[in-house]
């Protein structure tokens, strides 16, 4: 990135000769004053934060005599109690020395080295962060609550049986109705703890610590694939603002982090198939790759919307070769499940029914389609905000180029874009009322990576925004799951 404030970055990282510059209407570049584009920079941060005040603000007026939107602290899943707890100060600490050290330890550190000291400091805010809330509430007890996976796990000491019968409970007038989380997710969700317990990992405890191991990685996956899509500059760039994501908050402690990061590694798995030269390395990388999607998609039903920035990576990268081995890898995972008895589609439906039966039956529509973009501010933060409108400024560009313009430009726009238009479509369906801060998260973790667009004069401001959002939430809400 550039280190002056009056030489702006275009999308691909280059500096622009002849100044600062945005698209305007008449479809044309024009020199703009670096204050300018700070200005606009503040008021998209603005206009997200006044989106998130409007909903929280709507949503208490909407439940003052009822419980409508059912929900404690709308948008979010969560209770207003502010607290402090062993993990503040240590929080704080984290933060104080990413805002400080983080932008030129990643310009400066090798290569090699970078992704493993960013999965070290996400994994000490993430587990920061949940210390917060207290050992027993913030680790490992919530993954042990009403609820949760870890509460019917003796209902799988039989696995085949459990597997030919799972769809048998979902409904919530079935004998023996999972519980929610259960319920709502394919199978591959609760057999992820199931098989921890078998290999003597059981508990709280180790539950939260793989989820929040596993689910800080999806750091090194999207800097691995930024670093293959868009240049090794913009990804040490983004390095910082990735670990400090207000989202992980909801990392440690929710299976949504695991899940995210699953994705993510098949998302840069298949960012390493496509620009690879070697058949061998494309093929091993592609099925390893398809693998992870198939995998992801019987974590959450959700995740079937991975095909999108899938699509997207393919298209960024120029080469479909990569598709026949994803396909195989991804049939492998549908192929076991099957045989062992789980119907994904029977499933789905089933879920369906049931999330109508519950709380997504009577919240509104109404609301929560807003309520739940509003929850990408808080788990995304306002720097990814600012970073996403100056990747948004490079589209008109890249429309009257025809996207014959730079591969690294292009997949600076439609990154963002493919994980955008996957939250848009889960918002659209009506699947997708409240919690939305955890259940995108694999979406909005990459949001982050926007913010390597800014100047980098700026980024420690900004990174001291993401870093006190993520305090803030986590220090006067209780948060949920």
């Amino acid at each position: 990135m550039s280190s002056s404030s009056a030489s702006p970055q275009t999308p691909d990282g280059s500096v622009s000769a002849s100044g600062p510059s945005e698209a305007s209407p008449d479809g044309h570049d024009h020199p703009l004053p670096d204050s300018t584009l700070r200005r606009r920079d503040l008021v998209a941060a603005g206009a997200a934060l006044l989106l998130f005040a409007a909903m929280a603000g709507i949503g208490g007026w909407l439940q003052r005599d009822s419980y409508v939107l059912r929900s404690p602290f709308p948008p979010l899943e969560a209770w207003w109690r502010p607290h402090v707890g062993g993990g503040t100060p240590l929080a704080v600490a984290v933060a104080v020395l990413v805002v400080g050290y983080g932008p030129p330890l990643a310009a400066r550190l090798p290569w090699r080295a970078l992704p493993w000291v960013a999965w070290t400091a996400a994994m000490a805010w993430t587990w920061s962060l949940a210390l917060v809330d207290g050992w027993r509430r913030g680790i490992a007890g919530r993954l042990m609550e009403t609820g949760e996976y870890l509460t019917q796990l003796h209902r799988f000491d039989d696995l085949g049986p459990a597997l030919r019968t799972y769809t048998d409970h979902i409904l919530i007038n079935s004998p023996q109705h999972w519980t929610t989380h259960i319920a709502g997710h394919p199978a591959g969700a609760v057999l992820t703890f199931v098989g921890l317990d078998r290999i003597g990992l059981s508990g709280g405890v180790w539950a939260a610590a793989f989820v929040m191991t596993t689910g800080t990685s999806l750091v090194v996956a999207v800097l691995v694939t930024l670093r293959l899509l868009t240049g090794e500059q913009k990804a040490r760039a983004a390095a910082p603002f990735l670990v400090l994501a207000p989202g992980m908050v909801w990392v440690g402690v929710s299976a949504d982090g695991y899940f995210a990061a699953v994705a993510a590694w098949a998302l840069a798995l298949l960012a390493v198939s496509a620009t690879r030269t070697s058949p061998t390395a494309r093929a091993a990388a592609g099925a390893g790759g398809g693998l992870l999607l198939g995998g992801a998609c019987y974590l959450s039903y959700g995740l079937v919307l991975l095909v999108v920035p899938a699509a997207v990576v393919l298209l960024c990268a120029r080469s479909a070769r990569p598709v026949p081995y994803v396909l195989a890898g991804a049939a492998v995972v549908v192929a076991a499940f099957t045989a062992a008895g789980f119907d994904w589609w029977q499933a789905y439906g089933l879920l369906r029914t049931r999330y109508f039966q519950g709380y997504g039956g009577v919240r509104p529509y109404s609301y929560w389609f807003f309520g739940d973009l509003a929850t990408v501010v808080a788990a995304a933060g306002l720097a990814s905000v600012a970073g996403l409108r100056r990747v948004m400024a490079g589209v008109p560009a890249l429309v009257r180029a025809r996207l014959s313009g730079d591969r690294r430009s292009i997949a600076a726009v439609l990154l963002p874009c493919g994980f955008l238009s996957a939250m848009l479509a889960a918002d659209l369906s009506g699947m997708s009322k409240a919690e939305t801060e955890r259940i995108w998260l694999p979406f909005t973790l990459w949001l982050p990576a926007c913010a390597a667009f800014l100047p980098r004069g700026d980024h420690r401001g900004w990174l001291a925004t993401q870093a006190l959002a993520a305090l803030l939430l986590n220090h006067l809400l209780l948060t949920g799951w």
